[in-house]
């Protein structure tokens, strides 16, 4: 029976695990770290800027390449994206806005990547050793890909979204501070008049002449000039304690701690979450940065947060240096020698093989 063919042919269709599932779930993966959610929000975009110039910040040794406005370029996509890619050039780093790949054992062998220019982008395809792939929060399905703060914190960020963009609404639409004021029955454009006359005399003591009149069966109340107030209770929807929750948990997933966002912030509490922020979110990701810019520069390149940006107690480190000179004008009056020194300093994980670690 034509078009119809007799035999049924077997379809096959692929696995979960297969090829396609995985590109499947990359480009998810792609698309919600950039989907715009959250990242237009002031806690999103102040956090942005606390990873941007503190790795613009950074001392960086070992190459030039690296200049403070590639570090600022490449801090703002990692907290936004998660993963930065550079071309290397004679004249220098060149950013790519969107780049396709090709791996080996999960590690990237060659790139095409999308070079933006005044007059539209251009396409062009590098190896991997001519490429710096900064990743932050890469997964263990997708180790070559990187995955920004706000896609692993999707529910944060969309509930900040959300209840920002209800509050907007509110204010735009809501009949904030306006008031129903009872009126005797009248023609419309007597009603008009008279509200007319409310709205351009703020400010000043209004005088209408009000009646009590029968209608609907009834008289009026006496109090028929007493105005109803129709501005929204936003209490009752405890937005203010989501919205404050969702921004503390935002600046918990970007390293920051909700303490510095808030306005009753002291000086202590800065400089802890200064130190909160370079130790455990701007230093080891610039490490990172370091390696890779290691493997593929052929030099020994160190990118340092903690001093520029003093992320460390001064004070603490002022009283351990004092300390430590004390100690050692204490051992050379004692005559001890370099080994017993040594001996004692590790007994407080401070000398060579300590073991600490």
């Amino acid at each position: 029976m034509w078009p119809f063919k007799r035999k049924t042919e077997i379809e096959t269709r692929a696995s979960g695990t297969g090829y396609t599932a995985q590109i499947m779930a990359a480009r998810e993966s792609y698309i919600s770290g950039v989907s715009g959610i959250g990242e237009l929000t002031a806690t999103v975009q102040s956090c942005v800027s606390l990873w941007e110039n503190g790795l613009s910040y950074a001392d960086v040794t070992g190459t030039d390449l690296l200049s403070r406005h590639v570090m600022a370029m490449a801090g703002r996509a990692l907290a936004l994206r998660g993963e930065c890619v550079f071309l290397l050039r004679e004249t220098g780093l060149v950013p790519a806005v969107d780049w396709e790949l090709a791996t080996r054992d999960g590690t990237p062998t060659a790139y095409r990547l999308t070079i933006p220019e005044a007059g539209g982008g251009r396409t062009e395809t590098a190896l991997a050793a001519e490429v710096l792939h900064f990743r932050h929060g890469s997964d263990v399905g997708t180790p070559y890909l990187g995955a920004a703060p706000l896609r692993r914190a999707s529910l944060t960020a969309g509930l900040l979204q959300t209840i920002e963009a209800a509050l907007s609404e509110v204010y735009q639409n809501a009949p904030i501070g306006s008031q129903i004021v009872p009126m005797p029955e009248m023609p419309q454009t007597d009603m008009d008049a008279m509200a007319r006359g409310f709205r351009g005399n703020r400010g000043r003591v209004l005088i209408r002449e009000s009646v009590n009149v029968s209608a609907a069966g009834g008289p009026a109340p006496a109090q028929d000039w007493k105005s109803a107030d129709v501005t929204p209770d936003l209490s009752r929807a405890m937005t203010k304690q989501s919205l404050d929750a969702a921004r503390d948990a935002i600046c918990a997933v970007f390293g920051v701690l909700p303490g510095l966002m808030n306005s009753a912030t002291t000086g202590p509490m800065v400089r802890e979450a200064q130190r909160h922020l370079g130790g455990w979110m701007l230093q080891p990701l610039a490490m990172r940065m370091a390696e890779e810019c290691s493997a593929k520069l052929g030099a020994d390149v160190m990118i340092d947060i903690m001093r520029p940006t003093q992320a460390y107690d001064v004070g603490g480190r002022a009283r351990a240096l004092s300390t430590v000179i004390e100690a050692m004008a204490r051992a050379k009056e004692l005559q001890l020698t370099p080994a017993e020194v040594n001996t004692a300093m590790t007994l407080v994980n401070w000398g060579p093989n300590d073991n600490a670690a």
